[in-house]
């Protein structure tokens, strides 16, 4: 058989072309799908679940593994669902506080999830889900969750943050809380208000969107008021919490 000829130097095969523009289009044509499916089937949850970003570096020795662990804790007691990403630091006493913390009874709740993109496993996770890029495992998050807790974190929780802020702020999302924890954030937050709010580049409401809290006991007031009203709504056919809780002016940056 005689050899293919090869393109000369500089030049791009036609076949290669053709292949490279076949899988953009069929990447085109998948995310589309996805986008048809999400119309076709609305965001109706069944189980209050809260998402749980921070970062994997902080040791147990650190105050803040302490209160992150009581966080946890506190949250599975209620019959909270977790939902981590997995990793050590923050997520680990996320994780560890949910499963000391769990129901006895598994119907009530509580069940820890870990979205990771690693083959690492966890002794207090009941449920993991893994995925090969980051921006699949941040859609599972926003399919799985009724609440956001951003914890102190690096470029990782940053991004996360910030996904969630700007789903909310186009009402991709519908208002749920949207807690960023301690004064890590509070610098954002002026950011957000000093540079992109006064150049007009952001409403007052899309700037308040995030409620900073800087206690435990506050975090999780926050987030069973909200279940409370989620168990309402799903008790008449309703699961999507209409009212803001974002808007509670004693967490408000001064």
């Amino acid at each position: 058989m005689r050899p293919r000829p090869q393109p000369a130097h500089g030049c791009v095969d036609e076949t290669t072309v053709d292949l490279v523009e076949i899988i953009d289009g069929s990447v085109a044509q998948l995310w589309e799908t996805i986008e048809s499916l999400e119309r076709l089937q609305p965001r109706n949850l069944e189980r209050f679940r809260v998402s749980i970003f921070g970062s994997g570096r902080i040791v147990e020795s650190d105050p803040l593994f302490s209160d992150v662990l009581e966080l946890g804790q506190r949250l599975a007691q209620a019959g909270c669902d977790i939902v981590t990403g997995g990793g050590g630091g923050l997520m680990h006493a996320v994780d560890q506080g949910a499963s000391q913390g769990k129901l006895s009874d598994p119907a009530e709740g509580n069940l820890p999830v870990r979205l990771v993109t690693d083959s690492e496993n966890s002794p207090f996770v009941e449920r993991v889900y893994r995925h090969r890029t980051f921006f699949s495992r941040l859609h599972h998050f926003v399919r799985l969750s009724s609440a956001f807790i951003v914890l102190p974190g690096g470029i990782g929780s940053t991004l996360e943050a910030m996904m969630v802020w700007q789903l909310l702020q186009v009402k991709h999302l519908p208002p749920i809380p949207f807690i960023l924890y301690g004064d890590h954030w509070r610098g954002l937050v002026s950011w957000i208000e000093d540079e992109s709010l006064q150049r007009g580049y952001v409403t007052r409401a899309d700037a308040d969107l995030p409620v900073l809290i800087d206690t435990v006991d506050d975090a999780v007031g926050l987030i069973l008021r909200t279940k409370v009203e989620f168990e309402t709504k799903r008790a008449i056919g309703q699961t999507t919490v209409q009212s803001h809780p974002n808007h509670d002016e004693q967490h408000r940056q001064p």
